[in-house]
């Protein structure tokens, strides 16, 4: 991906009906490979939600195109939401060498990355996973043994100039902290959307 092809895709707000097909036809395949996730749920359910709203298709679309590999990873029965989450082997390509936040950006005097964690999950519709989401991830397989993952971060930590961030390696997870303006080829984020 070309140096500002990130923030170009996120510009659109619609995908063709070819391209719903084909992210459909790859969610449905993953979804049907990776059953342990989404134990007890029905693939039709999720695309009769999914096809009912084209923004989060949208959203999807990116998620995938950004290399999170998303798949159902759990129902908000009170909401009535399926949960979708990055589920690649390791953080998101698209979505690496980026600091936490937006004002994490603006500090920065040199060497400024392209975007931040932040703003590129709100432009693609989706939301940072949280520390217990990120650990609830871990318990679906086996991910960021070679790379880490910024998390949502609580306010006191950042309002003090640090960010969280997790990986997994002899198979711990493991959430550290870093200066928000930092940034790493190893680290990108994941997300979570609610369908």
């Amino acid at each position: 991906m070309l140096k500002g092809e990130r923030t170009m895709m996120m510009k659109k707000e619609k995908i063709t009906a070819a391209q719903q097909d084909m992210l459909f036809q790859t969610l449905r395949d993953r979804f049907e490979k990776n059953r342990g996730r989404h134990e007890g749920m029905e693939w039709a359910k999720v695309q009769a939600k999914l096809e009912a709203n084209a923004e989060k298709v949208w959203s999807l679309y990116q998620m995938e195109e950004t290399g999170g590999e998303p798949d159902v990873t759990g129902f908000d029965g009170e909401a009535g939401d399926y949960l979708f989450v990055d589920c690649a082997t390791e953080s998101p390509k698209g979505r690496r060498s980026v600091c936490y936040d937006q004002k994490a950006l603006e500090a920065r005097k040199k060497n400024k990355p392209e975007s931040s964690a932040v703003e590129m999950a709100a432009a693609m519709g989706i939301e940072l996973l949280t520390e217990e989401q990120y650990r609830e991830l871990q318990t679906l397989g086996e991910f960021d043994r070679k790379t880490s993952s910024w998390v949502r971060t609580p306010e006191p930590i950042r309002q003090l100039g640090g960010a969280l961030f997790c990986d997994c390696r002899y198979k711990t997870v493991f959430v550290y902290h870093n200066g928000a303006d930092s940034y790493y080829a190893a680290r990108g984020f994941r997300g979570l959307l609610r369908v």
